[in-house]
């Protein structure tokens, strides 16, 4: 024999608790939700035989849920039944001109509710004069508006109090850039003093570790300048500051200096390249420090994401007078519920921020999460577009990404766009 399904909304764990008992030790399936929403989403997973709810939730009001349900037409004779504190006689009439058929109040009496729910079951419902049912349901919709009224101010106050937070966090991030890269330009003039020191070059030539030391240095300056180069550039784009430098660009051997850029990770990563630069155009009009950008983050991001001794295919075709170009791995992929997400500010696929890893070129490397939305600054400021195809993540089949850009050849002063 089946068991006939009860789902009891409510936000209280001692009356869960003893409602749940009791039905169950009576023969039924209890299922239980804590808030309002989450039991409309059980209801129309599991069209259960009865619902029961209380009327006082901290999300939306049990009147509100009878409303929301009864316009599925999968619960037009579903029995919904209110279990709430006692309260005057006009509390329940909205109750029930809400759609509720039955009104049981706390505290609740056992056999009661045990009665009450197989005549609920059996098609009973709670009977209310026609004129009380009219006036009931002019109150519920004048509380409705009420409460919609009260949300949307709600809602526009927080969503003041976010813009002037976003403000202020476009501003912190354009002042800490520049106040970062007015040490570090002192700390790369000095390195380079030390590098042109006569005695120091030469300790360097004869002294391994000394040459090592001066190298990490470098490296070190030389990346955190990336760094701040790219939170500036992400400042400009989060405010619609982008000016570009126009001029013809060789899009083939662009994409060959990036490339070479890479050399030393690809070659530790095995990771081979699939290039013809005959695919892509010679003269195309953009801001080529940009779109060298672009190119590496794109690139990078491929290297990132793909296993050791995969592979990355670059390829490029002309539409319309548009450049139409991808940067395809073998990599793990990425989940379809996060396609959408990749190209916001600071958003990382890093599953946990404690392992986050700094390196650019390592399986799973991290980075800001600044990448994808420079990309996608870059590309619309440009008058182009940018999309991502991956049927999902897997580490196992690695299903890969394509990132795919649409440029046109010739840029358009007068074409506004918005990054």
């Amino acid at each position: 024999m089946t068991l006939r399904t009860v789902l009891y909304i409510e936000d209280d764990p001692a009356s869960r608790m003893l409602v749940e008992r009791a039905l169950t030790h009576a023969g039924y399936r209890v299922v239980l939700a804590e808030r309002g929403l989450q039991g409309v989403d059980l209801a129309r997973t599991l069209l259960p035989d009865l619902i029961l709810i209380d009327i006082n939730l901290p999300d939306i009001t049990g009147n509100e849920i009878a409303t929301v349900l009864r316009s599925d037409e999968r619960f037009a004779r579903t029995p919904l039944v209110a279990i709430t504190a006692q309260g005057p006689q006009s509390r329940q009439d909205i109750a029930l001109a809400a759609g509720i058929d039955g009104y049981l109040t706390k505290p609740i009496e056992i056999d009661q509710l045990i009665d009450r729910v197989a005549f609920y079951l059996a098609g009973g419902y709670d009977k209310i004069d026609s004129d009380q049912l009219a006036a009931a349901r002019v109150h519920y919709t004048q509380g409705v508006v009420s409460r919609l009224e009260k949300r949307i101010r709600q809602l526009e106050a927080s969503n003041e109090s976010l813009q002037k937070f976003d403000h202020l966090k476009e501003s912190f991030i354009q002042i800490t850039a520049h106040e970062l890269r007015t040490p570090l330009t002192l700390i790369f003039g000095y390195q380079r003093l030390l590098e042109d020191h006569a005695p120091l070059r030469q300790l360097a030539q004869q002294d391994e570790r000394t040459a090592s030391l001066l190298t990490g240095l470098n490296e070190a300056i030389t990346r955190m300048h990336k760094v701040v180069d790219e939170i500036l550039t992400v400042s400009r784009i989060m405010s619609d500051q982008i000016d570009l430098a126009i001029a013809p660009i060789n899009v083939g051997q662009l994409v060959e200096r990036v490339l070479a850029s890479y050399t030393e990770a690809m070659r530790d990563r095995r990771l081979t390249t699939h290039f013809n630069i005959g695919e892509w155009p010679r003269i195309l009009q953009g801001d080529t420090d940009l779109l060298r950008l672009l190119l590496a983050n794109l690139i990078g991001n491929a290297i990132k994401y793909t296993p050791d001794g995969g592979d990355i295919y670059l390829s490029a075709s002309i539409e319309n007078d548009m450049l139409v170009f991808s940067v395809r791995d073998t990599g793990i992929g990425i989940d379809v519920a996060e396609q959408a997400r990749i190209f916001d500010h600071f958003y990382t696929l890093q599953d946990d921020v404690l392992f986050h890893s700094t390196s650019k070129t390592a399986f799973g490397g991290g980075g800001l999460g600044l990448g994808l939305s420079v990309c996608r600054g870059i590309v619309e400021a440009h008058g182009g577009t940018i999309s991502v195809k991956s049927s999902g993540r897997c580490t196992v089949n690695r299903p890969g990404t394509t990132f795919t850009v649409r440029l046109p050849l010739v840029f358009e002063a007068s074409k506004p766009h918005q990054a």
